[in-house]
């Protein structure tokens, strides 16, 4: 592959974002749908598909003490800016809060399912006293597909047009050897959103250190650290900062991430691991970089396939490109970069979405730890054997079969677990 075209690829898939990105979707949807109706909002009425539903149902909007679907699109729709795309809801304070909480007080906000087949979909029809207007997201969090004003198509693209799925094309032409070489030759004046993505995400890591976010996952590892309970490895140290970042990420931090593939979760579980390395390693700045770039490249390159939503959680492919960069920090070679995948794909791939929340900073951790030691075996030459489960003596078979699990194996599972959660 053309090298300007991985650039490409990277400049695609790490996006600045605010808030976890399905309720940031939502709100995105209903912000561009007000623009377009004019007027006192008299109804608004949101569609989502299940797996949208499972991951905006419970998790904290940044800023805010509100949360739930029917808050996210009422939100939006009084107060989003459609213009910062991820960052919609950046700037809101406690009177528009209000005004979000008193549309659904009256009435006038409805929630429901969507029938489609589509694990990312969107719709948000928003009527005013002047207008009606219609607006679908699909695939991608930030992908507008369709808007309608009283009816008539305004705008119809995102996904439907040839050059996204073009570039879908390229994010799926990737492989770990292309990966590999791209990150010794690049020049590091390219790397400047991946040095953003480190700072960025390092801030709400030391925020989740020192606050109290969440179930405060990071910060009891790093006290207990302290207290002589746990030593103070580089897995502690992986586990600590990410889950940190989680924590404060998943409980209303207004701090904003930058994210991979559409969610900041795994921005985080991609960076943070690496950088809690690499800083315990005192490597160079640049190796740190080159570093995080892989892990970055690694987890793209996975989800190109996985697709951005799944019944299984997609922290397990951030711990797959952590576990090979973290070999990258220890000087490891190609094929052991490939063994720490594979490791970690025949650790963690069943470990399943149940949502958004304060406790995705668990598994955040879990991924971390579980990224050392895929990366230590592997630097011992031990990899999990092509006999053993569904590994393939070829990572990228493995990784093909790992994205067929979450795909076409789980949903049943992910109908369940959406079941589950609304009966509570």
């Amino acid at each position: 592959m053309e090298k300007h075209k991985v650039l490409a690829i990277i400049e695609k898939e790490l996006v600045v974002a605010l808030g976890c990105t399905e309720p940031v979707a939502i709100a995105l949807a209903a912000a561009t749908a007000k623009k377009y109706a004019k007027g006192k909002i008299k109804e608004i009425c949101l569609k989502a598909s299940g797996n949208i539903i499972k991951n905006a149902k419970s998790v904290g909007i940044p800023g805010m003490t509100s949360c739930g679907l029917d808050f996210a699109v009422a939100l939006g729709a009084v107060a989003g800016d459609p213009n910062k795309q991820l960052e919609v809801l950046n700037g809101l304070n406690f009177e528009d809060e209000q005004a979000a909480v008193k549309l659904i007080e009256e009435g006038k906000v409805a929630t429901g399912q969507a029938d489609t087949p589509k694990r990312l979909y969107i719709e948000v029809t928003l009527k005013t006293d002047l207008h009606t207007s219609k607006v679908e997201i699909s695939d991608n969090h930030s992908n507008i597909t369709l808007i309608e004003v009283d009816g008539k198509v305004v705008y119809l693209g995102g996904c439907e047009n040839i050059g996204i799925q073009l570039e879908e094309e390229e994010s799926n032409s990737l492989t770990i050897d292309e990966i590999y070489e791209w990150i010794q030759e690049v020049d590091m004046s390219s790397l400047s959103l991946v040095k953003k993505s480190i700072e960025l995400n390092r801030i709400i890591g030391n925020e989740g250190l020192v606050g109290d976010y969440g179930l405060k996952v990071g910060k009891t590892i790093k006290e207990n650290v302290k207290k002589g309970i746990l030593s103070d490895d580089i897995a502690t140290a992986a586990m600590s900062l990410a889950a940190a970042g989680s924590d404060a990420r998943m409980s209303g931090s207004t701090l904003p991430v930058v994210a991979n593939t559409g969610s900041g979760n795994q921005g985080i579980a991609v960076t943070l691991p690496v950088v809690a390395v690499a800083e315990k390693l005192q490597v160079s700045e640049e190796k740190m970089i080159r570093a995080v770039a892989l892990s970055h490249l690694i987890t793209i390159h996975i989800k190109s396939k996985f697709g951005r939503l799944s019944a299984l959680c997609g922290v397990t492919a951030a711990g797959m490109g952590a576990g090979g960069a973290i070999v990258y920090l220890l000087d490891g070679n190609l094929q052991q970069i490939k063994a720490a995948i594979q490791n970690t794909i025949g650790n963690v791939s069943g470990m399943i979405c149940d949502g958004a929340k304060a406790g995705c900073a668990m598994k955040v951790s879990t991924c971390s730890n579980v990224a050392v030691q895929s990366a230590l075996l592997a630097l011992n030459n031990q990899e999990i054997k092509s006999t053993d489960g569904f590994i393939h003596d070829d990572v990228e078979k493995s990784i093909e079969n790992f994205c067929k699990l979450g795909n076409e194996g789980t949903r049943q599972t992910d109908e369940l677990i959406l079941k589950l959660m609304l009966e509570k």
